[in-house]
C-alpha cells in the first residue's frame, strides 16, 4: 500500500469559518471512526454532469492529504483539477441550510449548487 501523501498547507480547496464550524460539529456529533478524515471529490451525476463529494473515509492509496485548521482532509489527484481553487461554505439561513460550493472551475452549475459542469 502506498503511502499518504501529507502536505500542511497548499490545500487547494478553502473552507469558510462556518463550513469549519459545521465539519467539526459533524465529526464530534457521529463520532467518525478513527483514521478517517473528510473526503472532497467529484462523481458522475447531478443535473449538470458532476456533483461533488463531501464524506468521512480512510485514506486510500493515491490521495493527498491536508490539514486544514486541524481537519483533515483527502483529495484524490484525479480530482483536484476540478476542486482547486473552490471555497466550501455552510449555510443556516431558513431558504437555505447546507454546505455551498464556490467552483471557479466550474463552467456552469445547477440551480441547487451541487452539480457542475467543467
Amino acid at each position: 500500500m502506498s503511502e499518504v501523501k501529507t502536505l500542511s498547507t497548499d490545500c487547494p480547496i478553502r473552507f469558510t469559518d462556518g463550513a469549519l464550524a459545521e465539519i467539526r460539529s459533524l465529526i464530534n456529533r457521529s463520532g467518525v471512526e478513527a483514521g478517517k478524515a473528510l473526503r472532497i471529490g467529484v462523481k458522475g451525476g447531478g443535473c449538470s454532469g458532476l456533483s461533488y463529494l463531501l464524506d468521512f473515509d480512510l485514506p486510500g492509496p493515491n490521495d493527498q492529504e491536508f490539514d486544514y485548521a486541524g481537519v483533515r482532509v483527502l483529495i484524490d489527484p484525479a480530482h483536484a483539477l476540478y476542486l482547486s481553487g473552490m471555497e466550501i461554505h455552510y449555510s443556516e439561513g431558513l431558504d437555505n441550510r447546507g454546505f455551498t460550493f464556490n467552483n471557479p472551475n466550474a463552467s456552469e452549475t445547477c440551480g441547487c449548487g451541487t452539480s457542475f459542469s467543467a
